[in-house]
């Protein structure tokens, strides 16, 4: 089946700009119809929309979502006026949401008896991957569901790899939050050291990332550590889900990981004091001086 046509649900922070992608790469994007400025400016630019899932999904020939919980993603899909209720088979399914591997390998396996595909195609690289189309993808599904998903992934990634079977992309999303979460606290960690240390955070900053500190996560946050500044790109609490979720599948297969435990309970911490600051925030925990800074 050509894909001509696609459905679109979820257009937030990191759903927007991949729905705009799709859409200046000539498909016609059906989004869900709702009151927000992410659908306002999309059907300024040319997407148009539809009353509910079933609808979106019934004049698509694929459909992606990018949502931010496994609950919503469920009843978005199998709801009674759900995404399965307007697929006919023959159609594509794409869930890009971070949620539960047991959700999507049970997705797969309800969409499947329909004749329909599916991919759990989760991402990283946060809003400004999204926006520059330099997200890094991770599929789940068969390997005839991913080849027909793969060029649309591509107008959204710098790099696609697919993982295996149904549910292998939430598996790899979930090993990504946890290196993500220690990543970030050790940078915070090094730069709150500079500080406190009376040494120029930006400029040491600077001199590890020409070793094998080096990491994304410095380059992109370690300046917003160094300068307070804390609005969201990827939320706390979304990446607290990410890891509860790494820590059922860690409980599942038998094996221990500690540093895992410890950043849930780092999370957890900063979302009691501001679940919709940006992850970075972690650098906040580690100094009362830090913790004072303006996150405007």
């Amino acid at each position: 089946m050509t894909i001509a046509t696609v459905g679109w649900i979820g257009a937030g922070v990191m759903g927007r700009p991949m729905a705009e992608h799709l859409l200046r790469a000539g498909f016609q994007v059906v989004l869900l119809e709702r009151a927000s400025s992410g659908v306002a400016a999309l059907v300024e630019s040319g997407a148009q929309t539809a009353p509910n899932a079933r609808a979106v999904a019934e004049r698509a020939d694929v459909v992606f979502t990018m949502l931010p919980e496994t609950d919503t993603v469920e009843h978005i899909v199998l709801g009674a006026y759900g995404v399965r209720a307007g697929l006919r088979p023959g159609t594509l399914f794409v869930d890009m949401s971070s949620i539960a591997p047991a959700t999507s390998r049970r997705i797969a396996r309800e969409l499947a008896a329909g004749g329909v595909d599916a991919v759990d195609a989760p991402v990283s690289g946060g809003e400004q991957g999204a926006r520059e189309a330099t997200l890094s993808i991770m599929a789940g599904g068969t390997p005839a569901a991913f080849e027909r998903a793969e060029p649309l992934l591509r107008c959204l990634g710098s790099l696609v790899v697919h993982v295996g079977e149904a549910g292998a992309g939430q598996v790899a999303k979930a090993c990504n939050q946890i290196a993500v979460a220690i990543t970030i606290e050790a940078a915070a960690e090094a730069l709150a050291l500079a500080e406190a240390a009376g040494v120029d955070a930006a400029k040491v900053r600077m001199a590890l990332g020409g070793g094998l500190a080096a990491s994304r996560v410095l380059e992109r946050y370690g300046p917003r550590m160094i300068e307070g500044r804390y609005e969201p790109g990827a939320r706390a609490r979304l990446h607290l889900k990410d890891l509860a979720i790494a820590t059922a599948l860690a409980s599942d297969a038998g094996v221990e990981l500690p540093a895992l435990r410890l950043m849930l309970q780092r999370f957890t911490e900063l979302v009691e004091r501001d679940g919709d600051l940006d992850h970075s925030a972690l650098r906040t925990l580690i100094a009362p001086s830090a913790s004072t800074r303006s996150t405007d």
